[in-house]
């Protein structure tokens, strides 16, 4: 895109895959929608940590070179989670969406959506919503996805950077 900087054609590219998540509901299906727990913290200085975190990386996308971009929003004593790592030349995506549950000193739980798709190999689609655990370990300066081989065998690195 000419004219404009990489930063924003990442952030052009994460919020577009933002919006493919959340599914639109029209006025008239008369669907309450019910209001998530307040997340659970532990540590405030963890809590402010992901909060502030840096990004996203999944390995196989841009193997190292470039971050997508993680937002945390506290919504009613809820925190979100959405994130997006789109790959710069080709199809692979990262997706994140959902509330956490409880922030720890070390760790942290998300209860929603992870989704891969075209990554390391092209057709391939990882997507499942349930309880995941991230946590710091041997002092990195990321949390990790405690659930390595959650879809096909495949060990994924998801790591939120802070």
């Amino acid at each position: 895109m000419p004219g404009k900087s990489i930063l924003a054609v990442q952030l052009a590219i994460t919020a577009g895959v933002l919006v493919q998540l959340v599914p639109t509901a029209r006025a008239d299906e008369g669907t309450a929608v019910q209001a998530p727990s307040p997340t659970r913290i532990l540590d405030r200085k963890a809590a402010q940590r992901l909060r502030a975190n840096k990004g996203l990386t999944l390995q196989w996308i841009d193997w190292g070179n470039s971050r997508g971009s993680a937002y945390v929003r506290t919504e009613g004593g809820a925190w979100t989670l959405r994130g997006a790592e789109a790959e710069a030349d080709g199809p692979g995506r990262l997706l994140l969406d959902g509330t956490i549950t409880e922030i720890g000193a070390d760790y942290f739980t998300f209860t929603g959506r992870i989704r891969i798709r075209d990554t390391p190999d092209a057709g391939r689609v990882c997507d499942k919503n349930k309880t995941w655990h991230f946590a710091i370990t041997q002092k990195r300066s990321y949390y990790r996805l405690r659930e390595f081989e959650w879809c096909d065998g495949l060990t994924d690195y998801i790591d939120i950077h802070f």
